[in-house]
């Protein structure tokens, strides 16, 4: 693995701000959620993330620095000089307990994924962006289990989706909380909520925060696009005039051209779904209406223009 500083973009003199708001911006700009179409983003996260646990350490950081540790984190050997006066402990202390012990064992266990609930939000407390930073119910080796995670989904609608409203949540355990949605969040999308879980002697489990998309009265999803069916008077498709389209924020008016045919539709950019690369757009297809209850004057036209076409 590369150094950590390089990966990171930082000199060894950097502070440890410096070294969160470089992670905090790489990883934002990596993460594979970010980046659905190129496939070695996933790499670049996991690099990100293995860079911040040296550096975003303290205790760490210092025996990368004095070379005692490596770019993985593993224990630099360094001869047999510990077994002069001192005993066989002396230059092997990482290996009994010491800094270099078993993981977790010290009273300030670190872990990289509670920043994601900075840059995220609490909804990616160590979830989808916490990959291959040690989710899960295990506990660590060697050392008592977690507790179990529990289920829970969150029923929301299309309008929900673009705004920016928080959710309060009651999980199963009783615990009350208020997430944000992920911008681009799909239907059956999966939220890991860290340390939300049933508690458990190696700590607590996960919340697995399942999002359900409610089907919308008006708009059909296709994506990030949206499709609706919007009425147009007779009058308006033959002499032109203007329609209301709903959107998830409101009402807009659009021009409509005269002599206009139904089913054809009109494009609201930037009206639709969030997704990686912006909002999508809302289509709007134009249905032609005829008069209700008829019309005579209509009839009597309609008449006149078959007999000349006949």
């Amino acid at each position: 693995m590369r150094d950590p500083y390089d990966v990171l973009g930082l000199k060894r003199s950097a502070t440890e701000a410096d070294v969160k708001r470089a992670f905090r911006k790489l990883a934002k700009q990596h993460h594979p959620d970010q980046n659905p179409n190129d496939p070695k983003a996933k790499d670049r996260f996991s690099e990100l993330n293995a860079a911040y646990e040296i550096l975003g350490d303290g205790q760490k950081r210092k025996a990368f620095d004095a070379g005692e540790i490596d770019a993985e984190g593993k224990p630099r050997f360094r001869g047999f000089e510990g077994f002069g006066a001192g005993g066989p402990g002396g230059g092997f202390e990482g290996f009994a307990g010491g800094p270099f012990g078993r993981r977790g064992a010290g009273p300030q266990q670190f872990d990289p994924g509670d920043i994601f609930s900075e840059i995220f939000g609490d909804a990616f407390r160590g979830g989808g962006m916490g990959a291959g930073m040690g989710a899960g119910t295990g506990g660590p080796r060697g050392g008592p289990a977690k507790g179990e995670d529990v289920a829970y989904e969150l029923k929301v609608t299309l309008e929900d989706i673009v705004s920016d409203r928080r959710h309060r949540v009651r999980l199963p355990t009783g615990r009350e909380i208020e997430v944000d949605l992920p911008k681009g969040v799909a239907d059956g999308q999966v939220i890991r909520l860290r340390g939300l879980g049933q508690a458990g002697r190696g700590g607590p489990g996960d919340a697995m925060m399942t999002v359900r998309i409610q089907p919308h009265p008006h708009f059909t999803v296709e994506g990030t696009t949206l499709k609706i069916r919007v009425p147009l008077p007779l009058e308006d498709a033959v002499l032109g005039g203007s329609v209301r389209i709903r959107t998830l924020e409101g009402e807009v008016e659009a021009s409509v051209p005269p002599m206009t045919s139904g089913g054809k539709s009109l494009r609201l950019r930037g009206k639709g779904l969030p997704g990686p690369s912006g909002r999508g757009d809302i289509i709007a297809t134009l249905d032609v209406t005829l008069p209700a209850g008829g019309d005579a004057e209509l009839a009597a036209l309609m008449r006149k223009r078959r007999e000349a076409g006949s």
